[in-house]
């Protein structure tokens, strides 16, 4: 009697955590006094970095200069979804996405972060994206 192997299932990419499916991790990363905001090549260098150390496969870059001095707002379009970054540098403050799926981990990106920016003060919110009811 011949047995047959079921078809192989589509990866999803979905993460298992403590018995909870779903998407992938989102954070949400403010940081306070922090150096560099107006400096391109920084910021391009850190997100890079940061992407890299979080396992992550960068796919396209876009960076946006308003003006030299001024604010940077860009995007990093990851397989595992993207990094996005929009600075306030006459505040000292910066606004993050992180949000990636699969094996790719978003909280390894922050002390990169933290290195590259230097800032006073992080603060992290987690969401959980796409669970599964």
């Amino acid at each position: 009697m011949a047995t047959t192997t079921p078809p192989p299932q589509p990866l999803d990419h979905f993460i298992e955590r403590d018995g909870v499916r779903f998407a992938g991790i989102h954070l949400l990363v403010d940081i306070w006094g922090a150096h560099g905001l107006d400096d391109i090549d920084l910021t391009e260098r850190a997100l890079t970095d940061a992407v890299r150390a979080a396992g992550a496969t960068l796919l396209h870059t876009h960076l946006h200069h308003f003006t030299p001095n001024g604010g940077i707002s860009g995007v990093l379009v990851l397989a595992e979804s993207h990094l996005t970054i929009h600075t306030w540098p006459e505040r000292d403050y910066a606004a993050l996405d992180i949000f990636m799926c699969g094996d790719a981990d978003p909280y390894k990106a922050i002390p990169v972060l933290r290195a590259a920016f230097r800032p006073d003060a992080i603060t992290l919110t987690e969401n959980k994206r796409g669970l599964i009811p």
